[in-house]
Order: structure tokens, then C-alpha cells, then sequence
């Protein structure tokens, strides 16, 4: 309430009663007078703290030219809570004008972190004061804030807009509630199924030891990755360090878990996924940044946990999509992970079945170790992979009548009498690219190596920087014809449950997706990623379609569609356990061949060759600058681009049916968009990223056009 005294008055209040009212009233007057108190969230006439009294504060404002601190004055009843790393809400917008006692007031209450306490302000104007602190508990510490700070950077984005993805929303109960006390060490682990690789022993010496080793591990098929990484968590914690674990999703996630509560215990790991609920996942998260806990499992958004003392950072399968965050900026797990351990130097491990260009790209430029088996215990741990091509299948009688080939009947009847058969299908959507008819090789633009795509009336063009192609022909073999095919996999699996009546059929897609399945006899139909574990493993795979994978117009279809039969092949028992995959593919593609031989990282090194000989990333960096036609070309003529950088297009983007879900990055229903892929050479990718950053803030502030979306390292760029 205002401190200053209102007059009080007589009227209907005659007689006693009205005087001893007014009585009461002027010794409250005279009351607050003597006491004054601040006007609620304005602090107007309320002393300030004596020392320190600026707050530098970062307001929730995800607009790039606001992507800076605030200075706020700290009332004198606020400087105990007024701590850096709280919640705080402020008054924010309402400018020079407003301004009573030396101090601003006004505008709209908006929520941020208080960032630092200073004795001075930069500012030389009026301050407002904190309207609240909305929590005594800290919850962003500098550690955090700096990662955070540096992928906003990367990306071209808000230090809001990550620190939205970094901390949880508040629970107030969870706050409330103490956290454990911390655990003693854990023992250093045997090395266990480490032992199997060359390297594995001395990689948990040196964790255990207080090492920083960074490694980029091929994983044995089977079920042991998950016990392995758990040995890797222990080996950190023995060196009194904390650990941090990023997988996919909620399964792997689960996994993990209980390898590591079956090798330590309860209480020495948090578990963050969406699955827990808010409440639960804050206050896990609040044990881990309390330091109770020194250990995480979780899906995408833990790749900000602030583990205390990190000693160790690793990802599972980081070429699944899901590690790719679809809210602004964007960040992939994977490189917010290399940044913590470049920060917090900390060892890294990149571990997964198959193997990225990403990770291949670490070990050639000596950033990473590899730790991979040696072939002989490859060979003991992989199933047989046998493959079916075009020209079997024109061969083939069955297959042309019952669109199966001979080989897949013979695999699954054999395999059925052991138990259960996986059968992977592609999922809906999948679209092919346009290839070779005689080799299969992609059709690529002959001026920037896009890929080439069949346009209106037939005709091909670049869907990078959108030129005509008239006279295609391939370099590799001389041919002059395409195809693009694409084999009816529901079909397929419908033949399959025909042909064995007497067995159950189990599915597993994007609406049910099972964890899962029994040892007994059964066809399991799976789409890519959502593959149940089987009890004792599976007997044989079937990976159908593969020209439907191998198709897809993306720079990354060979690579994801080898990690993804990989994924699927390591769930079948061993060759020496007649554990057999066949795969319905051209057996001449370097992915079929690479499947064949279980050589992930042999492809990976030769697709990275060819990548850079076409400055195809990772080797380059590219930002897609997508939005309508006229905003585009706009931005682009705004920019001041580095003198190395390429544009290439705009393009047309697919435009979004109606009725249809609207894919990451693509126009809403209705509109009609242009794409335009900006390319620089290593070592340009912070210019690029702060040039474009720069650009849309300008953009921003005038309020000008309509709106543009910019986005680093888009991992679909055709």
C-alpha cells in the first residue's frame, strides 16, 4: 500500500461508534506512517539493499533482439531470496516515461532468472525494482548457464529459448520436499562384458581413475550395451564424479536403468524422462542439481542435467532422430554433449550399434578415440545376413505370385521352429529419391550435388539450388534411366501371417509400441525404432523394403537406413545360434554390403570421404533459411553472409495437406513456402551462425515482413 496518509472523514459515522471507529482508522494511519510499506510487486518508497542492490536478470523473452541481461534494483525485503539461479517475475515494457521516486514502474509482469547481484548497474537511467522472487531455490548455477549460452550461440538462438529446454517447470511441492543425502563412492566395477573390446578394460581404468578419455564405441550386438554403459557410469562415480546419460527414448531409458540399479543400488542415479510426470522429473532434477544424486539416465531434454563435478558424458545411438530437439533452437543431444565435455573437460563416450559420419568425423580429426572389438569377436557375436536383390526376386516364381522371395519363406519357417521371427517394415511416409535404374547410384545436381527430384510434367530438378536437369546421365555407370519404387510393405506382412496361420502375430508402431516379446514361437511386425527385445533374442529378421529406406531423399539415407537394420540385427541371436537376418535389398549398395559384413564404421569413413569431396556436411556447416517466397529473398539480401559462404536456391518446400500432421520445419497448412540452404567451409560456422543470428534480430526489432525461420545444421537437407 501507498505510505502516504489519506484524510479521514465524519458524515454518517456520528455518535460513539463512528468515533471509536475513527479512532481505530487514524492509529492504523499513524501506524503505517511510522512503518511504511512498500506497494505490492512495485516496491514504490521501499529501501533498497544495502549491498549489492542491482540483479542482473535474464527475462523469459525468446526474441533474439532481447537476448540480453536486465538490470533491476533489489529491494531491501528480497536481498536474502534475491540469490543468483532463482526464479524471479519482473515488470518488463513500459519504458522511459514512466517513472516515479527515481524509480521506473509499469508494464507487464513476466518471469526470468536472476543471473548476478552487482553493486552498480551498467544502466545510467531509473531501475525498476524485482516484482518477486518466486523461489528462495536456485536452479540455474553458472555452469549451466554457460552451456547454455554457448549452444544459443551455435545455433543462432535465445539464451531463454534454451534455458526453456534446460529447466524443468516449478513444482512447488517437489521443492518443498528434502533430498537425499549423497552416497559414498560406489567400488571401481570389473571391466565385465568391456573385456570383449580391444580398448574396453583401459577405457574403465582411465574413468575410474579420474581420465577424461573421449571414444567413439561400436557396440557388439546383443543386449549388453546397456550393462555396459552402466559400468562406464560406476568406473566415474569411483573417481568421485558425476555421469550423465542421454538415450533416444523411454525404453532404452529403462534399460539402462535398471542395469545400473542392478550393478549400484537404489538411490545413487535419477532417472529423467517424460514418462515420471512433472513433478516426479523436477524433483529428480532437483536432487541432481542439489548434488544428492551425481548420476543421470534420460531422454533429450537431460542433456542439460547439471550433474555436479561431471567426470563423464555419453549418448547412445545418436543418429536416431529423437536425440534432434524440435523446439527453438533446435539443439542436437550429440553436439550439446561435446560442448559439456569441451566445457567441463570431461570424458565423452558416443556409443552405438552402427555408426555416424558425426562420430566417424571425431575419430578422423583425433578428437575421439575409436573402441570397436576385433573382427573375430564380431563375427562370434553377429548373426548371418543374407540379402535378396532385384535380380533374385526377378528369378523368383514365389516371389512374383506371393511378393516374398524363396529365401525370406525358408528363414522364417526355420526360424519359427526356434522362436520368434522379427519382421521390420518401414514406416509410412518414407518417399524414394530418384536413383539409377542400372546401378542405383543417387541422382545428383550437377552443379551442387542435391539431390535430383521428378518435378511437375516429369521433369527433373535440384532440390537444393532448384535448377533444370534435361540431360541427366549417371557417372558412375553411363545410364540414362531413374526409378524410384517403393514396395508395399503392409502387403507384405499380410502375406506372411497368411502363410503361417498357426502363429500369433505381434505388431509394434508408432500407436503401440512394445518393450517386450517372448521366447516362443511368433511373428513379430515392427517398424523401424519401435522393435521389441525378444527373450533369448530372435530367431531370424526379415528387413523388407529396402529400397523404400535406401530412397528416401535425404543426404542420410544409406547412413539411417544401415543403423536402422543394424538395430534390428542386433536383436537375433548369434551366427552360432543359427540367428540369421535377411534383407530385401540390392546387394550391391555399399549399406547392404556394410550389413553384410557388420562394418558400420567401414561405411561411415567412406561416407565421410565422400562427403568432403562434396563439401557435404558434417565436413561443412549449412543453415536452412526457410519462410514465404518474398520474407526469404528479403533475409537473404539483409544478411551480411561470410565472404566463404554458398546459397543455394531457395526452393520450393512440400507444402503441408490439409488434415495431415505438420512435420518440424515445414509451412502450416495452406501456405506455401521457399527454402534456401546457406553452406560454409570448416571453420565458418560461428560466423555463419552469428551473421544469421544477427540478421533476425535486425528483423525482429523493425517488426518488418513475416516471420523467417533460420535453423543450423537441419538434418534434413535432401
Amino acid at each position: 500500500m501507498s505510505s502516504e496518509s489519506r484524510q479521514g472523514g465524519g458524515g454518517a459515522e456520528g455518535g460513539p461508534v463512528g468515533e471509536q471507529l475513527a479512532l481505530v482508522r487514524e492509529g492504523v494511519r499513524e501506524g503505517r506512517a511510522k512503518a511504511p510499506r512498500a506497494k505490492p510487486r512495485t516496491w514504490r518508497g521501499a529501501a533498497l539493499a544495502g549491498e549489492l542492490p542491482v540483479a542482473r536478470v535474464l527475462v523469459d523473452k525468446g526474441v533474439l533482439h532481447l537476448d540480453r541481461y536486465f538490470d533491476y534494483a533489489v529491494p531491501e525485503e528480497l536481498d536474502a531470496d534475491a540469490q543468483p539461479g532463482v526464479r524471479v517475475r519482473v515488470r518488463f515494457g513500459a519504458g522511459r516515461g514512466r517513472v516515479r521516486d527515481g524509480r521506473r514502474e509499469g508494464g507487464g509482469l513476466i518471469d526470468g532468472f536472476l543471473v548476478e547481484r552487482r553493486a552498480e548497474s551498467d544502466y545510467s537511467g531509473p531501475l525498476a525494482a524485482l516484482a518477486q522472487v518466486v523461489s528462495p531455490e536456485p536452479v540455474l548455477g553458472e555452469e549451466l548457464l554457460g552451456v547454455a549460452r554457448a549452444v544459443a550461440d551455435r545455433y543462432a538462438g535465445s539464451l531463454a529459448d534454451v534455458l526453456q529446454l534446460a529447466v524443468p517447470p516449478r513444482s512447488a511441492r517437489a521443492e518443498k520436499r528434502p533430498s537425499p543425502a549423497p552416497l559414498p563412492p560406489p567400488e571401481a566395477p570389473e571391466a565385465g562384458s568391456w573385456a570383449r573390446y580391444e580398448q574396453g578394460s583401459a577405457f574403465l581404468e582411465s574413468l575410474a581413475s579420474g581420465g577424461a578419455p573421449r571414444a567413439v564405441w561400436t557396440a557388439l550386438p546383443g543386449p549388453e550395451w546397456s550393462e555396459e554403459l552402466a559400468r562406464a557410469v560406476a568406473a566415474t562415480l569411483a573417481s568421485g564424479r558425476g555421469a550423465l546419460v542421454v538415450v533416444p527414448d523411454g525404453r532404452a531409458a529403462a534399460r539402462v536403468d535398471a542395469a545400473l540399479t542392478a550393478l549400484l543400488g537404489q538411490g545413487r542415479h535419477a532417472l529423467l524422462t517424460a514418462d515420471a510426470g512433472p513433478e516426479k522429473r523436477y524433483g529428480q532434477w532437483l536432487a541432481v542439481r542439489r548434488g544428492s544424486v551425481r548420476a543421470v539416465v534420460g531422454t533429450r531434454a537431460a542433456m542439460f542435467a547439471p550433474v555436479r563435478d561431471l567426470g563423464l558424458v555419453a549418448i547412445w545411438d545418436d543418429g536416431d532422430d529423437s536425440h534432434s530437439e524440435p523446439h527453438a533452437p533446435q539443439p542436437h543431444a550429440r553436439d550439446v554433449l561435446l560442448l559439456r565435455a569441451a566445457l567441463d573437460k570431461c570424458a565423452f563416450l558416443l556409443g552405438s550399434w552402427s555408426c555416424t559420419v558425426e562420430a566417424a568425423q571425431l575419430v578422423e580429426t583425433g578428437w575421439a578415440r575409436p573402441l570397436t572389438a576385433g573382427r573375430e569377436q564380431v563375427r562370434r557375436a553377429a548373426p548371418l545376413v543374407r540379402t535378396v536383390g532385384d535380380g533374385d526376386l526377378a528369378r523368383d516364381e514365389a516371389a512374383r505370385a506371393a511378393r516374398l522371395p524363396t529365401l525370406a519363406w525358408q528363414v522364417v519357417r526355420d526360424g519359427l521352429r526356434h522362436g520368434p521371427v522379427l519382421v521390420q517394415v518401414p514406416r509410412r511416409g518414407y518417399v524414394p529419391r530418384m536413383a539409377c535404374a542400372r546401378c542405383r547410384a543417387p541422382a545428383r545436381c550437377r552443379h551442387c550435388s542435391g539431390p535430383l527430384q521428378s518435378q511437375d510434367a516429369g521433369a527433373l530438378g535440384c532440390d537444393w539450388c532448384g535448377r533444370a536437369e534435361n540431360a541427366w546421365h549417371c557417372p558412375d555407370c553411363g545410364g540414362f534411366r531413374l526409378r524410384a519404387q517403393v514396395v508395399g510393405a503392409r502387403r507384405t506382412a499380410e502375406e506372411l501371417g497368411r502363410a503361417f496361420p498357426a502363429v500369433p502375430v505381434r505388431t509394434s508402431g508408432r500407436e503401440h509400441v512394445l518393450d517386450t516379446v517372448p521366447g516362443t514361437p511368433a511373428l513379430v511386425v515392427s517398424t523401424p525404432g519401435a522393435e521389441p527385445v525378444a527373450e533369448g533374442g530372435y530367431a531370424a529378421a526379415l528387413l523388407l523394403d529396402g529400397w523404400a529406406m535406401l530412397g528416401r531423399p535425404d543426404l542420410r539415407a544409406g547412413e539411417d537406413a544401415l543403423r536402422r537394420w543394424m538395430a534390428a540385427g542386433a536383436l537375433v541371436r548369434p551366427q552360432g545360434e543359427r540367428g540369421t537376418v535377411v534383407v530385401v535389398a540390392e546387394p550391391t549398395l555399399r549399406p547392404v554390403q556394410a550389413l553384410v559384413r557388420w562394418d558400420p564404421v567401414g561405411h561411415a569413413v567412406r561416407e565421410l570421404a565422400e562427403r568432403a569431396e562434396l563439401a557435404f556436411p558434417p565436413v561443412s556447416r549449412m543453415a536452412a533459411v526457410s519462410g514465404p517466397a518474398e520474407a526469404v529473398t528479403e533475409f537473404l539480401d539483409a544478411v551480411e553472409l561470410p565472404s566463404d559462404a554458398e546459397v543455394l536456391g531457395p526452393v520450393p518446400i512440400p507444402s503441408t495437406l490439409p488434415g495431415r500432421p505438420r512435420r518440424t520445419g515445414a509451412p502450416p497448412p495452406g501456405e506455401h513456402w521457399e527454402r534456401a540452404l546457406v553452406r560454409v567451409p570448416p571453420g565458418s560456422g560461428a560466423a555463419l551462425a552469428s551473421a544469421l543470428k544477427t540478421a533476425q534480430a535486425a528483423r525482429m526489432a523493425r517488426g518488418s515482413g513475416e516471420a523467417v525461420r533460420v535453423r543450423i545444421d537441419p538434418p534434413d537437407i535432401g
